[in-house]
């Protein structure tokens, strides 16, 4: 069975009660609304005041730019000096500058390439090895004051060594072990460590790197005894790296 609804109660006020009601009632929903539309956009700050109307006035969304590319290093490193580390014959005409990071991967490939340059170009290019531990890296930064604390003793080309050799296993421990291998005198090596005294200098190389516009590792530069500069990026191999020695070689 249908039930039927109730009537409206509008339906049994008289016409003119009706309308007066009905007036009233909009006036005040009419009010409500716009005092809390413009109380919202007051709030939000993004409102236009008009002649006629109140309105938030929408803010146009930025158009989405292309990433920048990393630029390429194309600054100067720091001149070589007696207190950089330095292999292969110091009177060489060009020197192979590397920011590292002892942990890298891309680092690690890269130190054969760096050896193989030494040993095709004796007596022509010299390498000088500075630290550019990445944040990302958590052991770099040890390894890297390890490798100065190493140096201490005479050792840090030997330890450096001993750390691509083990990118994996850069530990406390391992450091102390290879600091034993070495012969390099226990205690004075811990003391160096406890100290954090090699922290100094291995930020102050980062952030040389980063002057001369290093943004990853391994961050390279070719640079010869006139002053002339080839900024290497990546771990080139051996082949690409082998043109821009030979023809720094005949400039020369």
């Amino acid at each position: 069975m249908d039930i039927q609804p109730p009537k409206p109660v509008f339906d049994s006020l008289p016409p003119k009660t009706a309308f007066i009601i009905g007036f009233v009632s909009a006036v005040l929903t009419l009010g409500t609304i716009g005092f809390v539309a413009l109380g919202s956009c007051v709030l939000k700050d993004g409102c236009s005041f008009g002649s006629s109307a109140v309105a938030a006035v929408p803010t146009p969304s930025p158009t989405p730019s292309a990433p920048t590319p990393a630029p390429e290093p194309v600054g100067n490193p720091a001149a070589v000096t007696d207190a950089d580390h330095i292999r292969g014959d110091k009177k060489a005409k060009i020197t192979l500058i590397e920011y590292s990071d002892f942990q890298c991967p891309f680092c690690g490939r890269f130190a054969p390439t760096a050896d193989q340059i030494l040993k095709d170009y004796a007596g022509k290019v010299k390498m000088v090895y500075r630290h550019f531990p990445l944040s990302f890296h958590p052991n770099a930064e040890p390894a890297a004051e390890a490798s100065e604390c190493a140096d201490e003793q005479g050792k840090f080309w030997e330890f450096h060594d001993k750390m691509f050799q083990n990118q994996e296993g850069l530990t406390a421990d391992y450091f102390k072990k290879v600091a034993a291998d070495l012969g390099l005198n226990a205690t004075k090596f811990q003391a160096c460590l406890d100290s954090d005294k090699m922290l100094a200098k291995v930020r102050a190389q980062q952030q040389e790197g980063g002057t001369a516009g290093v943004t990853g590792t391994p961050g390279s530069f070719l640079v010869d005894d006139k002053g002339r500069i080839q900024s290497i990026r990546g771990a080139l191999p051996f082949e690409s790296i082998k043109p821009m020695i030979d023809q720094m070689l005949q400039q020369n």
